[in-house]
């Protein structure tokens, strides 16, 4: 595969692959097609040995990705995958692959594509872009690496913040909490990009893909985590709860989740 419709790859000559969610007419939400695009993407780059980072970043100014796009197939995720989005095996492959991985963030990084850039290894963001969660509020969650792990890199009381309370966050307030390495004028964020990749492209390949391996092995049990809770999820996108967040949302009202209060 490398006929893409949703994504673009672009491998540059100095050992950079640079792999773009194009979808901005929705914000790059990924629908199934573009996480199967994705996944041959980062297998592509991954194991490429002329490659030495992977930069992911959204296509436009607007967004990084704002997470499953809501309006395909009348909200219901097509392709495969336990909740029919191959999204565990997206996650788990950014994290698998011996290169680093740089969220470039140049616009919303709200919902799976705040959970894309947490699990990024390096995240360098514009001053324009803003993260957040919305699975709450359209009756969703990420039950795996999307929580858990980001309650490592964040600290539990601010991950339960982001995820109850579903607010933006600048990206600024991104580096303070430490979901962002970095945050820099959106004019500036190529350049800030590449020096990045730069000084990687520097370093020494076995050791950084060690170094990776031995992060991820820290908290490799999440991906059990993320197993269990996404079966969980199936279950919960069937009930009339789930269901009302995705109503709502495209019927842009606030959702009626007091009649389901346990």
């Amino acid at each position: 595969m490398t006929d893409y419709q949703d994504i673009l790859y672009e491998q540059r000559p100095e050992g950079v692959a640079r792999i773009t969610i194009n979808r901005p007419a929705v914000y790059n939400a990924f629908r199934g097609q573009t996480v199967e695009e994705l996944i041959h993407a980062f297998q592509r780059a991954g194991w490429d040995r002329s490659i030495g980072v992977i930069v992911l970043t959204g296509a436009g100014d607007k967004a990084f990705c704002t997470g499953g796009d809501q309006s395909a197939h009348d909200g219901q995720y097509d392709g495969r995958g336990t909740i029919g989005l191959p999204i565990e095996e997206l996650q788990s492959l950014i994290r698998d692959v011996p290169k680093p991985v740089i969220a470039r963030v140049n616009g919303f990084a709200i919902g799976g594509g705040n959970v894309l850039a947490t699990i990024c290894d390096l995240t360098i963001a514009s001053d324009q872009a803003q993260f957040g969660q919305v699975g709450p509020k359209v009756g969703s969650v990420d039950p795996g690496f999307g929580t858990a792990y980001l309650a490592r890199v964040v600290g539990e009381k601010k991950a339960r913040e982001i995820w109850y309370l579903c607010r933006r966050y600048s990206a600024q307030q991104a580096v303070e909490m430490g979901l962002a390495n970095i945050a820099v004028p959106h004019a500036d964020l190529d350049a800030e990009v590449d020096r990045w990749c730069g000084e990687l492209l520097e370093r020494s390949p076995t050791a950084v893909a060690v170094a990776k391996r031995s992060f991820n092995a820290d908290t490799e049990s999440i991906r059990g985590i993320s197993s269990m809770g996404m079966q969980a999820l199936t279950l919960y996108y069937e009930t009339e709860e789930s269901k009302e967040g995705g109503r709502a949302f495209r019927e842009k009202r606030k959702p009626d989740f007091r009649k389901f209060v346990r």
